[in-house]
Protein backbone atom coordinates (compact mmCIF):
# COMPACT_ATOMS: atom_id res chain seq x y z
CA UNK A 1 0.00 0.00 0.00
CA UNK A 2 1.02 3.61 -0.52
CA UNK A 3 1.76 4.32 3.14
CA UNK A 4 4.45 1.61 3.20
CA UNK A 5 6.66 4.02 1.25
CA UNK A 6 6.73 6.61 4.07
CA UNK A 7 7.63 6.79 7.75
CA UNK A 8 5.41 9.72 8.79
CA UNK A 9 2.51 11.91 7.70
CA UNK A 10 2.55 15.71 7.78
CA UNK A 11 -1.12 16.52 7.39
CA UNK A 12 -2.93 19.75 6.66
CA UNK A 13 -6.16 20.33 8.60
CA UNK A 14 -8.78 22.44 6.80
CA UNK A 15 -10.05 20.48 3.82
CA UNK A 16 -8.14 17.33 4.78
CA UNK A 17 -9.22 16.39 8.32
CA UNK A 18 -12.17 18.73 8.77
CA UNK A 19 -14.22 21.54 7.23
CA UNK A 20 -15.05 24.09 9.91
CA UNK A 21 -15.95 22.26 13.14
CA UNK A 22 -16.88 18.98 11.45
CA UNK A 23 -14.65 16.03 10.56
CA UNK A 24 -14.49 14.88 6.97
CA UNK A 25 -15.89 11.39 6.61
CA UNK A 26 -13.32 8.73 7.44
CA UNK A 27 -10.46 11.17 8.15
CA UNK A 28 -10.04 10.58 11.93
CA UNK A 29 -10.22 6.83 11.43
CA UNK A 30 -7.56 6.93 8.71
CA UNK A 31 -5.17 9.01 10.80
CA UNK A 32 -5.63 6.76 13.82
CA UNK A 33 -5.08 3.68 11.68
CA UNK A 34 -1.79 5.12 10.42
CA UNK A 35 -0.62 5.75 13.98
CA UNK A 36 -1.68 2.27 15.06
CA UNK A 37 0.54 0.96 12.26
CA UNK A 38 3.49 2.86 13.70
CA UNK A 39 3.38 5.81 11.27
CA UNK A 40 3.36 9.03 13.36
CA UNK A 41 1.26 12.01 12.29
CA UNK A 42 1.95 15.73 12.76
CA UNK A 43 -0.53 18.42 11.77
CA UNK A 44 0.85 21.38 9.85
CA UNK A 45 -1.59 24.27 9.68
CA UNK A 46 -1.53 27.77 8.26
CA UNK A 47 -4.32 28.80 10.63
CA UNK A 48 -2.72 31.30 13.01
CA UNK A 49 -5.94 32.18 14.84
CA UNK A 50 -5.88 29.22 17.24
CA UNK A 51 -3.23 27.94 19.64
CA UNK A 52 -1.70 24.52 19.04
CA UNK A 53 -3.40 23.26 22.20
CA UNK A 54 -6.79 24.45 20.94
CA UNK A 55 -6.16 22.76 17.58
CA UNK A 56 -5.18 19.53 19.34
CA UNK A 57 -8.29 19.68 21.55
CA UNK A 58 -10.47 20.10 18.45
CA UNK A 59 -8.83 17.11 16.79
CA UNK A 60 -9.30 14.95 19.89
CA UNK A 61 -12.99 15.88 20.00
CA UNK A 62 -13.28 14.75 16.39
CA UNK A 63 -11.80 11.38 17.35
CA UNK A 64 -8.16 11.90 16.30
CA UNK A 65 -5.47 10.58 18.63
CA UNK A 66 -3.03 13.48 19.03
CA UNK A 67 -1.76 16.25 21.32
CA UNK A 68 -0.34 19.78 21.10
CA UNK A 69 3.20 18.46 20.56
CA UNK A 70 2.03 17.10 17.20
CA UNK A 71 0.64 20.40 15.89
CA UNK A 72 2.86 22.86 14.01
CA UNK A 73 1.25 26.24 13.26
CA UNK A 74 2.18 29.14 10.99
CA UNK A 75 1.90 31.39 14.06
CA UNK A 76 4.83 29.50 15.57
CA UNK A 77 6.72 29.75 12.28
CA UNK A 78 6.06 33.51 12.07
CA UNK A 79 7.33 34.07 15.59
CA UNK A 80 10.46 32.06 14.81
CA UNK A 81 11.04 34.08 11.63
CA UNK A 82 10.99 37.31 13.66
CA UNK A 83 14.09 36.11 15.51
CA UNK A 84 16.10 36.60 12.30
CA UNK A 85 14.61 40.02 11.59
CA UNK A 86 14.44 42.09 14.81
CA UNK A 87 16.31 42.29 18.10
CA UNK A 88 15.24 40.14 21.08
CA UNK A 89 12.62 41.80 23.24
CA UNK A 90 11.50 44.18 20.48
CA UNK A 91 7.90 45.33 20.25
CA UNK A 92 5.84 43.61 17.55
CA UNK A 93 2.47 44.89 16.37
CA UNK A 94 -0.08 42.07 16.17
CA UNK A 95 -2.55 42.05 13.30
CA UNK A 96 -4.30 38.80 14.11
CA UNK A 97 -5.56 36.67 16.96
CA UNK A 98 -4.42 36.29 20.56
CA UNK A 99 -2.89 32.92 19.65
CA UNK A 100 -0.48 34.75 17.36
CA UNK A 101 0.37 37.24 20.11
CA UNK A 102 1.07 34.35 22.49
CA UNK A 103 3.52 32.78 20.03
CA UNK A 104 5.26 36.14 19.57
CA UNK A 105 5.56 36.53 23.34
CA UNK A 106 6.86 32.97 23.74
CA UNK A 107 9.54 33.78 21.14
CA UNK A 108 10.85 36.61 23.34
CA UNK A 109 9.11 39.68 21.91
CA UNK A 110 6.60 42.16 23.31
CA UNK A 111 3.24 42.06 21.54
CA UNK A 112 1.58 45.46 21.00
CA UNK A 113 -1.56 46.52 19.15
CA UNK A 114 -1.00 50.19 18.21
CA UNK A 115 1.42 52.15 16.01
CA UNK A 116 1.90 54.57 18.93
CA UNK A 117 3.60 51.75 20.85
CA UNK A 118 6.59 52.09 18.47
CA UNK A 119 6.83 48.50 17.18
CA UNK A 120 9.83 47.28 15.21
CA UNK A 121 7.77 44.78 13.23
CA UNK A 122 4.26 43.83 12.19
CA UNK A 123 3.15 40.21 12.22
CA UNK A 124 -0.12 39.36 10.48
CA UNK A 125 -2.17 36.20 10.84
CA UNK A 126 -5.70 35.01 10.26
CA UNK A 127 -8.41 36.14 12.68
CA UNK A 128 -12.08 35.76 11.68
CA UNK A 129 -12.90 38.71 13.92
CA UNK A 130 -10.29 41.06 12.44
CA UNK A 131 -11.64 44.57 11.81
CA UNK A 132 -10.90 47.28 9.28
CA UNK A 133 -9.26 49.35 12.03
CA UNK A 134 -6.81 46.48 12.69
CA UNK A 135 -5.79 46.34 9.03
CA UNK A 136 -5.48 50.12 8.97
CA UNK A 137 -3.25 50.09 12.06
CA UNK A 138 -0.93 47.63 10.32
CA UNK A 139 -0.90 49.75 7.16
CA UNK A 140 -0.14 52.95 9.09
CA UNK A 141 2.73 51.21 10.89
CA UNK A 142 4.17 49.76 7.68
CA UNK A 143 4.36 53.20 6.07
CA UNK A 144 7.80 53.24 7.70
CA UNK A 145 9.96 51.12 5.33
CA UNK A 146 12.20 50.08 8.21
CA UNK A 147 9.37 48.19 9.92
CA UNK A 148 9.59 44.44 9.27
CA UNK A 149 6.41 42.75 8.02
CA UNK A 150 5.86 39.02 8.51
CA UNK A 151 2.70 37.19 7.43
CA UNK A 152 1.89 33.82 8.91
CA UNK A 153 0.52 32.66 5.54
CA UNK A 154 -1.08 33.93 2.34
CA UNK A 155 -3.91 31.43 1.74
CA UNK A 156 -6.46 33.30 -0.35
CA UNK A 157 -9.30 30.98 0.67
CA UNK A 158 -10.22 28.65 3.49
CA UNK A 159 -12.73 25.76 3.32
CA UNK A 160 -15.57 25.99 5.86
CA UNK A 161 -18.62 23.85 6.50
CA UNK A 162 -20.76 26.22 4.37
CA UNK A 163 -18.28 26.48 1.50
CA UNK A 164 -15.13 28.40 0.56
CA UNK A 165 -14.44 31.61 2.51
CA UNK A 166 -11.76 34.35 2.26
CA UNK A 167 -8.49 33.38 3.92
CA UNK A 168 -5.59 35.29 5.45
CA UNK A 169 -4.14 36.06 2.02
CA UNK A 170 -7.08 38.33 1.23
CA UNK A 171 -6.39 40.33 4.39
CA UNK A 172 -2.66 40.44 3.68
CA UNK A 173 -3.44 41.68 0.17
CA UNK A 174 -5.55 44.49 1.62
CA UNK A 175 -2.57 45.74 3.63
CA UNK A 176 -0.22 45.19 0.67
CA UNK A 177 -2.51 47.28 -1.56
CA UNK A 178 -2.54 50.09 0.99
CA UNK A 179 1.22 50.08 1.56
CA UNK A 180 2.74 48.91 -1.71
CA UNK A 181 4.78 46.40 0.29
CA UNK A 182 5.20 42.62 0.24
CA UNK A 183 5.54 40.62 3.49
CA UNK A 184 7.91 37.86 4.43
CA UNK A 185 5.87 34.64 4.62
CA UNK A 186 6.47 32.18 7.45
CA UNK A 187 4.06 29.33 6.80
CA UNK A 188 3.08 27.36 3.75
CA UNK A 189 4.12 27.40 0.92
CA UNK A 190 7.56 27.99 2.46
CA UNK A 191 9.43 24.85 3.47
CA UNK A 192 10.42 25.61 7.08
CA UNK A 193 7.10 24.61 8.60
CA UNK A 194 7.39 21.16 6.98
CA UNK A 195 11.00 20.54 7.96
CA UNK A 196 10.07 21.53 11.53
CA UNK A 197 7.28 18.94 11.51
CA UNK A 198 9.53 16.22 10.13
CA UNK A 199 12.16 16.93 12.78
CA UNK A 200 9.55 16.60 15.50
CA UNK A 201 8.71 13.14 14.21
CA UNK A 202 12.35 12.20 13.51
CA UNK A 203 11.24 11.38 10.00
CA UNK A 204 13.34 10.94 6.87
CA UNK A 205 10.58 9.85 4.46
CA UNK A 206 7.67 12.10 5.37
CA UNK A 207 4.53 12.35 3.25
CA UNK A 208 2.92 15.79 3.07
CA UNK A 209 -0.86 15.54 2.66
CA UNK A 210 -2.95 18.55 1.71
CA UNK A 211 -5.86 19.85 -0.34
CA UNK A 212 -4.21 22.97 -1.77
CA UNK A 213 -1.65 23.06 -4.55
CA UNK A 214 -0.43 26.58 -3.82
CA UNK A 215 0.32 25.97 -0.13
CA UNK A 216 0.44 22.30 0.95
CA UNK A 217 1.80 20.77 -2.23
CA UNK A 218 4.11 23.62 -3.18
CA UNK A 219 5.49 23.76 0.37
CA UNK A 220 6.06 20.03 0.56
CA UNK A 221 7.76 20.08 -2.83
CA UNK A 222 9.95 22.98 -1.69
CA UNK A 223 10.94 20.87 1.31
CA UNK A 224 11.82 18.05 -1.13
CA UNK A 225 9.24 15.72 0.40
CA UNK A 226 6.69 13.44 -1.24
CA UNK A 227 3.30 15.11 -1.53
CA UNK A 228 -0.28 13.87 -1.81
CA UNK A 229 -3.23 16.02 -2.86
CA UNK A 230 -6.60 14.86 -1.54
CA UNK A 231 -9.72 15.97 -3.40
CA UNK A 232 -11.67 16.82 -0.24
CA UNK A 233 -11.07 20.56 -0.01
CA UNK A 234 -10.06 23.41 -2.32
CA UNK A 235 -8.37 21.87 -5.36
CA UNK A 236 -9.99 19.52 -7.87
CA UNK A 237 -8.75 16.89 -10.30
CA UNK A 238 -9.03 19.52 -13.04
CA UNK A 239 -6.85 22.05 -11.19
CA UNK A 240 -4.32 19.33 -10.37
CA UNK A 241 -4.09 18.44 -14.05
CA UNK A 242 -3.41 22.10 -14.91
CA UNK A 243 -0.83 22.61 -12.12
CA UNK A 244 2.54 24.24 -12.67
CA UNK A 245 5.56 22.00 -11.95
CA UNK A 246 6.19 23.35 -8.42
CA UNK A 247 2.62 22.47 -7.43
CA UNK A 248 2.36 18.99 -8.93
CA UNK A 249 1.79 16.32 -6.25
CA UNK A 250 3.53 12.97 -6.09
CA UNK A 251 0.18 11.29 -5.48
CA UNK A 252 -3.45 12.12 -6.22
CA UNK A 253 -5.96 10.73 -3.68
CA UNK A 254 -9.71 10.93 -3.20
CA UNK A 255 -9.33 11.02 0.58
CA UNK A 256 -7.10 9.86 3.44
CA UNK A 257 -8.48 6.34 3.22
CA UNK A 258 -6.55 5.79 -0.01
CA UNK A 259 -3.28 5.93 1.96
CA UNK A 260 -3.98 2.27 2.72
CA UNK A 261 -4.55 1.19 -0.86
CA UNK A 262 -2.06 0.25 -3.55
CA UNK A 263 -1.01 3.19 -5.68
CA UNK A 264 -0.74 2.37 -9.39
CA UNK A 265 2.60 2.10 -11.13
CA UNK A 266 2.42 4.56 -14.01
CA UNK A 267 4.72 4.26 -17.01
CA UNK A 268 5.45 7.48 -18.92
CA UNK A 269 7.04 7.95 -22.32
CA UNK A 270 7.71 11.06 -24.40
CA UNK A 271 6.16 11.01 -27.86
CA UNK A 272 7.02 13.02 -30.99
CA UNK A 273 4.26 15.57 -30.40
CA UNK A 274 3.35 14.90 -26.77
CA UNK A 275 3.53 12.11 -24.22
CA UNK A 276 1.90 8.87 -23.11
CA UNK A 277 1.18 7.44 -19.66
CA UNK A 278 -0.40 4.15 -18.66
CA UNK A 279 -1.16 1.91 -15.71
CA UNK A 280 -2.86 -1.49 -15.50
CA UNK A 281 -6.35 -0.02 -16.01
CA UNK A 282 -5.96 3.27 -17.88
CA UNK A 283 -3.99 4.94 -20.66
CA UNK A 284 -3.57 8.62 -21.57
CA UNK A 285 -2.10 10.09 -24.74
CA UNK A 286 -1.24 13.75 -25.26
CA UNK A 287 -1.04 14.97 -28.85
CA UNK A 288 -0.46 18.68 -29.11
CA UNK A 289 -3.07 20.29 -26.84
CA UNK A 290 -5.41 17.29 -26.95
CA UNK A 291 -5.65 14.65 -24.21
CA UNK A 292 -7.19 11.27 -25.00
CA UNK A 293 -7.86 8.89 -22.10
CA UNK A 294 -9.09 5.31 -22.08
CA UNK A 295 -10.51 3.50 -19.08
CA UNK A 296 -13.27 4.05 -16.52
CA UNK A 297 -13.72 7.82 -16.16
CA UNK A 298 -15.16 7.39 -12.66
CA UNK A 299 -11.92 5.87 -11.35
CA UNK A 300 -9.19 8.20 -10.08
CA UNK A 301 -6.67 6.38 -12.26
CA UNK A 302 -8.31 8.24 -15.15
CA UNK A 303 -6.91 11.48 -13.75
CA UNK A 304 -3.66 9.98 -12.48
CA UNK A 305 -2.56 8.86 -15.95
CA UNK A 306 -3.94 12.09 -17.43
CA UNK A 307 -1.75 14.14 -15.10
CA UNK A 308 1.31 11.98 -15.76
CA UNK A 309 0.98 12.32 -19.53
CA UNK A 310 0.05 16.00 -19.53
CA UNK A 311 2.86 16.95 -17.14
CA UNK A 312 5.40 15.00 -19.19
CA UNK A 313 4.29 16.89 -22.29
CA UNK A 314 4.40 20.24 -20.46
CA UNK A 315 7.37 20.10 -18.05
CA UNK A 316 8.18 23.80 -17.89
CA UNK A 317 4.94 25.83 -17.91
CA UNK A 318 4.84 29.02 -15.83
CA UNK A 319 1.05 29.27 -15.51
CA UNK A 320 -1.67 26.65 -15.00
CA UNK A 321 -2.21 24.96 -18.36
CA UNK A 322 -5.09 22.68 -19.38
CA UNK A 323 -5.77 20.62 -22.50
CA UNK A 324 -7.94 22.29 -25.10
CA UNK A 325 -9.85 19.04 -25.36
CA UNK A 326 -10.16 15.89 -23.22
CA UNK A 327 -11.49 12.88 -25.12
CA UNK A 328 -12.69 9.79 -23.27
CA UNK A 329 -12.00 6.72 -25.38
CA UNK A 330 -13.82 3.52 -24.44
Amino acid sequence: MLLDRHDSILSDLDGVVYAGPFALEGAPEALNRAQDMGVPVAFVTNNASRSVSTVAEHLVKLGVKTDSEHVVSSAQAAAEMLKDQVTPGAKVLICGAQALADCVKDAGFEPVWKQNDSPSAVVQGFNPELRWVDLAEAAFTLSDPDIVWVASNTDLTIPKERGIAPGNGTLVNAVATATGRTPLVAGKPESAIFTTGAKKLKSSQALVVGDRLDTDIQGGNRAQMATACVITGVDTVESVLAAIPLERPTYLLKNLGELFEDYPDIEVSIETNGAQASCATHRALVTGNKLAVSGDSDHLNFWRVSCAAWWAAHPHVDVPTSPEEIVHEQ
